[in-house]
């Protein structure tokens, strides 16, 4: 269900920003970025920090790593808002046609066991959390995943399991390929708060 005070802005200061950054930025701001104006209380600042960290703190998968986990969580919650963000900001850092294989069929795409494991792991977390047990995490570690690897992986799985269906229930417009490889190059600027 759109809310007509996350499309336009719920005051007059917000309605004036969103008009003002998407003139500068020369396409709509996308509905991601006007949530974030929407009831602070909302999706503010506490949804903001928890994606920025699982997203662009300290990890051991790169940023477009990340990224493409992201973009398959939103796959696999049918949430065509956030793949579509997600895939235009990680393949700043991984070709687009891997990209692509990723998303069509992580289990024959070419990457690295490493990502593999980890999608694999990332999917049935996503797709049937109540049967995650003691031998998914040991699947991963004897691929080759840390401990780390696997709670960084969750993390971003659980930040998008919530965003996902933010979008999904806010009924999100989907941009045009450029203009989600635009908003993508602001993502990798500024970050997620």
């Amino acid at each position: 269900m759109r809310l007509a005070e996350v499309t336009r802005g719920d005051t007059v200061a917000h309605r004036l920003l969103i008009r003002v950054i998407s003139r500068v930025a020369g396409y709509r701001l996308p509905d991601a970025a006007r949530v974030a104006f929407y009831d602070k209380a909302f999706a503010g600042p506490a949804l903001g920090r928890w994606t920025q960290q699982a997203m662009r703190g300290e990890s051991g998968w790169t940023v477009a790593e990340r990224e493409l986990m992201a973009a398959m969580v939103a796959s696999w919650n049918s949430c065509p808002f956030c793949v579509g963000a997600h895939r235009a900001i990680a393949v700043h850092g991984i070709d687009p046609e891997i990209a692509d294989a990723v998303l069509a069929d992580y289990r024959t795409a070419p990457i690295s066991e490493r990502l593999r494991a980890a999608l694999a792991f990332i999917e049935r977390l996503t797709t049937d959390p109540g049967a995650v047990g003691a031998a998914d995490a040991q699947a991963a570690m004897a691929a080759g995943l840390s401990r780390q690897d696997i709670e960084d992986a969750a993390a971003v799985a659980s930040v998008f399991a919530v965003i996902t269906r933010n979008a999904n229930a806010l009924d999100f417009d989907i941009p045009s390929a450029a203009e989600f490889d635009r908003a993508a190059g602001m993502l990798l600027r500024r970050g997620y708060s």
